[in-house]
């Protein structure tokens, strides 16, 4: 494999936190997606000071990158302002994570009231606030490509489209959720690799969830998108998505094989 790109996973691959997840995988991959999480009761796994600086320490011994998830689907609050929870965590999340200096802060957009037969004026104005979270985002992250979009199932294939020719951010193309809905991946993926950042691959097929090991996906699938990667000599992170240890190992063998 003549790869240009960095290899990496997420940070809950043995049952632990983040930073003994992290001392694990340093030396088998080269980035690792922080996968932060907030649930209704209020609690969060974001890291402390402390752990930044040791995640930080770790990334300079072992050439290690780091992605950030961002834990809540990004929106503007009700007045049109920063007062939405999503955005909220998201400056909270960034905020700690800074010395790090993430390759990309990946976030999901929540489109699901427009997604399917909306009429044109809620489109637009969810366009119109979606641009705007981002603008405020990439205020605080250093600057809107270091925003990377990420394209979610069930979804039109052009649903982000018009919001990311408004403002330079950078793409997040899942391909699990491609392969997910059923589509091939190639086209969607070379329109979006001139701004993509960050690429999720994982086991996924229709009918099934996402996010399991690659070792699922028929090599057919899997080979044109690394030949794709390889001939655009993509030069961004490629994160195996996976939850767990069996399902790490398994995926790096099906990547490598």
């Amino acid at each position: 494999m003549n790869k240009t790109y960095r290899i990496g996973t997420t940070s809950y691959i043995i049952p632990a936190d983040i930073l003994p997840n992290a001392r694990y995988l340093a030396g088998q991959v080269e980035d690792i997606e922080l996968v932060l999480f907030e649930v209704d009761d209020g609690q969060n796994n974001l890291p402390s000071p402390e752990v930044i600086a040791e995640l930080g320490a770790l990334a300079r011994q072992s050439q290690l990158t780091y992605t950030v998830h961002l834990p809540l689907d990004l929106r503007l609050g009700a007045g049109g302002d920063e007062s939405h929870a999503s955005l909220v965590k998201a400056r909270k999340v960034i905020e700690r994570t800074r010395d790090l200096r993430p390759w990309a802060y990946v976030l999901h957009l929540d489109g699901r009231e427009v997604r399917q037969d909306a009429s044109s004026a809620a489109l637009q104005r969810w366009q119109d606030e979606s641009v705007r979270a981002l603008e405020i985002a990439g205020g605080w992250a250093g600057g809107p490509e270091r925003l990377a979009v990420e394209n979610l199932e069930s979804y039109p294939l052009d649903f982000l489209d018009a919001v990311i020719a408004r403002i330079p951010v950078s793409r997040c193309v899942d391909v699990g959720h491609l392969w997910l809905d059923g589509h091939d991946p190639l086209p969607y993926l070379r329109a979006a690799l001139p701004r993509t950042r960050v690429i999720h691959l994982h086991g996924a097929e229709p009918g099934r969830r996402a996010h399991h090991s690659l070792a699922i996906q028929p090599q057919e699938q899997v080979l044109p998108v690394l030949a794709l990667l390889e001939e655009e000599r993509y030069a961004g992170v490629l994160t195996l998505e996976i939850f767990g240890e069996d399902d790490f190992h398994s995926s790096l063998a099906a990547l490598h094989e």
